[in-house]
């Protein structure tokens, strides 16, 4: 063989094996794709378009029916039997919004489609860095700062999404809020208020300017939470031998098996959950696919520079995005394996997010199960196990504040949800210095001189495409009521006793709940299947605190997320819907998502359906939350409920 014929060759097989480069049909896309995706876009007819920028690429997500195929086929490493490999891309092209469908076999667009209803796709990272400069070259900014007597050097500016307020058209835009750096690494402590810079972000340029003056800058004493304490420090403890396995986006762990993928909206992406039956001798399905889908912030000042702070972190920027590099130590326990991210940057081409995922073995030191019997003779028999569960954790940094994300197996059969909100308060600078002081309506918390942290919520909106041992599956509401004895029972001096009434939901308006008052039982049930002593199979959601929307159904930020205003709903299946605000959730008007698709009021009994619930906030800061917050925790579980004939952990 001659030496070009023998590099044709390994040419030709590296060709080959970068043309199939994944395991799983739900794989996130690498970097190989992804810089494969930016030239068939850019060898389009979009490629001649001006600012030509890209906006949102990820999988195509496959029928889940050929996925369920591919999975119970057994072939999974044969590559021909996968199903076929697509990327939605959206790009923004002479100021039009295009949905794209790119086939990474053909590396070719197959569909370009103008999107022409409300709302627009997520900022990117160079739209939101090229807003933050504009003022600091601004002539009447350069003003505002000289005539507070400050250093312009010391100046950083952070551009905030701008919401929806009735307006029947709409750009895209960004309002600037400006912090003075001096004297502080918390940046945002120090905030110049009465300060706001509009600006359209497709033509990069100010559009409206203003400036307040309404109170002095806060002082910086007080404001660092740098020290030596917190630096993470190495262990001396021996690493724990690894008991679970990656490979690929493949994890096993003890009786789970389960896939994990990442993108630059959701982050962490659980998908094909399934727990070992020891009984049956195979593995039966819990979770399909999982994510988080949505955030809201709604901050409570109305005043001119603070009303349109009502963020929507996930549809607006993406908690892919904002996924931090996980500090070992801090983030994650000694003993964690890391997963990189990757996603699509401003120009198509492949962005790593080194260790933006952590998965680890937690050792929480609770018991898992115990029990002590005294009463055989001649014996105390004390059994029991620890609890020890596999943790998948991200953390999104959104300005201020860093959300900490688990997915908690166990071998119980639980999937736990958790939620950590912590990092920095955002604050507005005020005349007073007290209470004591306060002639009007201040919206928050004095935390510092002349510094007050403004109350806000947060919601988290899970996706949850739940398939108890199979895709048909039901949602059921289980009440405790009081009952009587009646005269059948004269032989006992009991009275009362209470009962389980268990409904079946039919239908999407009536699965939609306000939680607190209402059932004792959440039950997502498969009716066609029974254990040995005939219950039907399920898993049962418990909630955390329940926090509902307080704002009025007529408020702007509330019209725009709807949904929030009950924490749990259900919806059949629909590949399409999976953004609760709306995909196109920056300037949404509220006219597409869960709330919307849920008025069709489509029946839900024995289907395959998807549980969306919200992990809620009200947060009045306090004084201990500053400088830097110690995590507030939310979370849920679905644990199982008859799933097993028996406890799965005593094999």
């Amino acid at each position: 063989m001659t030496l070009l014929l023998f590099l044709l060759v390994v040419l030709h097989l590296h060709f080959c094996t970068a043309a199939l480069p994944f395991f799983h049909p739900l794989d996130p896309l690498n970097p190989v794709e992804l810089d494969q995706i930016r030239l068939a876009v850019q060898k389009s007819h979009l490629g001649k378009l001006p600012n030509l920028t890209f906006h949102f690429v990820d999988l195509e997500e496959p029928d889940k029916k050929d996925v369920l195929s591919w999975l119970s086929s057994g072939e999974e490493n044969n590559p021909l039997h996968r199903p076929p490999r697509h990327a939605k891309v959206v790009v923004r092209a002479a100021d039009s919004t295009h949905e794209l469908l790119v086939d990474l076999a053909t590396r070719s667009v197959k569909s370009d489609q103008v999107y022409s209803g409300h709302g627009y796709p997520p900022l990117t990272f160079v739209e939101l860095v090229q807003a933050s400069k504009l003022p600091l070259n601004f002539p009447k900014f350069k003003d505002s700062i000289q005539r507070r007597g400050l250093n312009l050097s010391h100046v950083s500016c952070i551009p905030f999404t701008v919401g929806w307020y009735g307006e029947k058209t709409t750009k895209r835009l960004l309002k600037v809020a400006c912090f003075y750096r001096e004297g502080t690494i918390n940046v945002f402590s120090r905030p110049i208020e009465g300060i706001i810079t509009l600006i359209d972000v497709d033509s990069m340029k100010i559009i409206n300017y203003s400036d307040r003056f309404t109170a002095p800058l806060p002082q910086s004493e007080g404001t660092d939470y740098q020290s030596k304490k917190t630096e993470p420090k190495s262990s001396n403890c021996k690493a724990a031998k690894r008991r679970f396995t990656i490979e690929g986006h493949q994890v096993k762990w003890e009786n789970w098996v389960f896939h994990v993928g990442f993108n630059a909206r959701a982050g962490i992406i659980i998908s094909t959950a399934s727990i070992f039956d020891d009984e049956k001798k195979k593995f039966r399905r819990v979770l399909y696919r999982g994510h988080i889908s949505e955030t809201f912030v709604p901050y409570m000042d109305p005043t001119n520079e603070w009303y349109f702070r009502t963020f929507m972190d996930i549809g607006e920027f993406g908690f892919g995005r904002a996924a931090d590099t996980l500090q070992p130590l801090v983030d994650c326990p000694e003993t964690a394996e890391y997963l990189d991210g990757y996603m699509a940057g401003a120009d198509g081409g492949a962005q790593k997010v080194s260790r933006a995922i952590c998965i680890f073995e937690r050792h929480s030191g609770d018991v898992l199960w115990r029990h002590t019997e005294i009463n055989i003779p001649g014996k105390v028999i004390r059994r029991g196990e620890p609890e020890i569960s596999l943790v998948v954790r991200m953390v999104a940094t959104v300005g201020n504040y860093d959300y900490v994300l688990d997915w908690e197996f166990k071998r119980s059969g639980s999937i736990k949800m958790g939620v950590a909100l912590t990092g920095l308060l955002e604050v507005k600078a005020t005349p007073y210095r007290n209470t004591m002081d306060v002639t009007q309506q201040t919206y928050g918390t004095f935390i510092a001189d002349n510094t007050i942290a403004v109350n806000h919520d947060h919601y988290l909106t899970y996706y949850l495409d739940l398939d108890v041992d199979g895709t048909a599956n039901s949602f059921v509401k289980a009440k405790l009521i009081t009952a009587t004895t009646t005269n059948a029972n004269a032989t006992s001096p009991r009275k009362s006793y209470w009962k389980i009434i268990r409904e079946t939901i039919e239908t999407e308006t009536e699965a939609k709940l306000q939680l607190g008052s209402g059932p004792a039982e959440l039950l997502f049930l498969n009716p066609n299947k029974k254990t040995k002593f005939g219950n039907p199979v399920g898993y049962r959601l418990i909630t955390g605190q329940p926090v509902n929307s307080l704002l009025p159904d007529d408020d702007y930020p509330q019209i725009r997320a709807a949904y929030t205003k009950y924490p749990l709903w259900v919806t059949p299946y629909n590949k399409s819907e999976r953004w609760p605000a709306g995909f196109y959730a920056d300037r949404s008007r509220g006219d597409d998502g869960l709330a919307v698709w849920a008025k069709r009021n489509r029946r839900i009994d024995n289907r395959d359906i998807v549980l969306w619930y919200t992990v809620g906030f009200h947060h009045s800061p306090c004084q201990e939350e500053f400088p830097a917050m110690a995590a507030l925790h939310g979370g849920f579980e679905l644990r199982p409920a008859n799933y097993f004939d028996r406890n799965p952990i005593l094999k």
